[in-house]
């Protein structure tokens, strides 16, 4: 239980950073409404999400990764992931869950999905999934590999989906 605690404490910390800046309503810093394994429900004043952050802490040369799927009034599972380095420009970010890959697209440290079929499919994928993994090329080219354990996630996914109902302007 104190993995757990330890990883919610990690995972609000890093929600509240620069997210913040790019939009107002992550000023507010998130509660936790459900937790399992490495994964945890957040929910913010506009959108909820299941987060969990990667293996790996951050280290000199990498920062700390965290993926998370987001629920809203619009998106229904957007999956978005900070990386621990910036891939090169112009190099493919794959995720893998389980066997099934999916391209994303990139943009500085961050890749999300490309739409919404391919966000279900993820959501399903990290259903049935054992383990998840991101990876890119650095600038250097050499290969780099972000881990993440999927106990939990279904239960934080349902978490944040139940969430979201629940917002304001949500049918």
């Amino acid at each position: 239980m104190r993995w757990t605690h330890a990883i919610i404490g990690v995972i609000l910390a890093c929600s509240s950073g620069s997210e913040a800046a790019a939009r107002p309503e992550a000023a507010a810093r998130p509660v936790v409404i459900a937790a399992a394994g490495r994964w945890a429900a957040l929910r913010a004043p506009a959108h909820c999400e299941a987060a969990s952050l990667a293996l790996y802490p951050a280290g000199r040369t990498r920062a700390q990764g965290r993926a998370s799927l987001s629920f809203d009034r619009r998106r229904r599972g957007e999956f978005s992931a900070r990386l621990s380095r910036a891939p090169r420009a112009g190099s493919s970010v794959m995720l893998t869950i389980g066997e099934t890959p999916f391209l994303l697209i990139a943009r500085g440290s961050l890749a999300w999905t490309r739409g919404p079929a391919q966000e279900q499919a993820i959501i399903a994928a990290l259903r049935g999934g054992g383990a998840m993994r991101i990876e890119a090329r650095a600038p250097n080219g050499a290969r780099f590999v972000d881990r993440y354990a999927l106990g939990g996630a279904p239960t934080a996914i349902d978490a944040a989906a139940a969430c979201a109902a629940s917002l304001p302007g949500v049918r």
